[in-house]
């Protein structure tokens, strides 16, 4: 793994720590005042450090197996102090997030469509755009698509995105079919041989059903038009939300399928855990993270990057 702590890598990894002081208060803090001058490891400081870890938004499937696994070395003596405890619970963490490591790859060549889904207030279309930002400056051509019609904002906000980017936007008018945009978008990418694809979609109807229904019938045009497309289905999570963005990732996997997840938002939250129990409970790769508002805010996840900011 690309060393990420030096020159630039250094200057994220310090945003990274600050941004995630808030979880690491909530987490860290309180297991090492629950810790602190504990000679053994107790029955009864395992059943507190499993509602630490359930309070600090990692879930109660992680901290049940956690506990379990603390449990069987303590029998065998392998867990004398509380440094081993903290040691055991940063293992794990690193091996759940490590399945989930799977950077986004852009191949060179065809159309790779990207179909961007969430609901509104997750940062969805901000996130697109530091997406273009980051395949432009890789020498990657890139296309924004503005499929969210229900909202003029998104339209707008999608286009000043553009412009900074320099990327070119298919959209129409508020109130279009969202298909006829992804339609005209795939033809358009066919003829100037766009390698990148970013489609924007809808983050609220008037039910749950029919938002499903409308990102499933732009699937099934994306698909009819271009072979394997959507080729990923990026679902964009808050992680201020906490337990919320753990529902949202359910709902939108089981209505259309997930191939990826973007955490934003993790510079304002003592929610951050909530990225080890969506690891450890959907096995969905997480493609990348946010945290903050700068252009480069958004960088593609390393665990162990993460885990350390949070724990040192």
């Amino acid at each position: 793994m690309a060393n990420n702590t030096t020159n630039n890598g250094g200057n994220f990894f310090s945003r990274l720590k600050h941004g995630l002081s808030k979880t690491r208060k909530g987490l860290v803090k309180n297991v090492d005042e629950m810790i602190f001058g504990e000679k053994v490891v107790t029955r009864d400081l395992l059943e507190d450090l499993e509602e630490i870890l359930i309070m600090a938004d990692l879930g109660p499937v992680f901290a049940a197996d956690i506990i379990e696994a603390m449990k069987d070395r303590a029998r065998r003596k392998e867990l004398g102090d509380q440094d081993a405890l903290k040691q055991v619970l940063k293992d794990n963490i690193v091996a759940i997030l490590e399945e989930c490591e799977r950077p986004l790859e852009i191949p060179r060549g065809d159309p790779f469509t990207i179909m961007v889904v969430g609901v509104n207030g997750t940062g969805k279309t901000t996130t697109i755009g530091k997406m273009a930002q980051r395949f432009t400056q890789s020498g990657i051509s890139t296309m924004l698509v503005a499929a969210d019609t229900f909202r003029a904002a998104a339209i707008e906000q999608l286009e000043v995105w553009s412009q900074r980017v320099q990327a070119p936007l298919i959209k129409q008018k508020m109130g279009a079919d969202p298909t006829a945009v992804v339609f005209d978008a795939i033809h358009a990418a066919k003829s100037r041989k766009t390698e990148a694809v970013i489609i924007d979609t809808a983050g609220r109807l008037h039910t749950q059903i029919n938002l499903m229904e409308e990102l499933k019938k732009i699937k099934r045009i994306m698909g009819r038009e271009l072979e394997g497309a959507p080729h990923e289905t990026l679902l964009v999570l808050d992680a201020t939300t906490g337990q919320n963005a753990v529902s949202q990732a359910q709902m939108f996997h089981e209505g259309i399928g997930i191939t990826g997840i973007v955490l934003t938002k993790l510079d304002g939250t003592a929610k951050g855990g909530i990225i080890v129990r969506i690891a450890k409970e959907m096995n969905i790769p997480i493609r990348y993270i946010g945290i903050g508002e700068k252009l480069d805010d958004l960088r593609v996840f390393k665990s162990k990057d993460f885990v350390t900011a949070l724990f040192d």
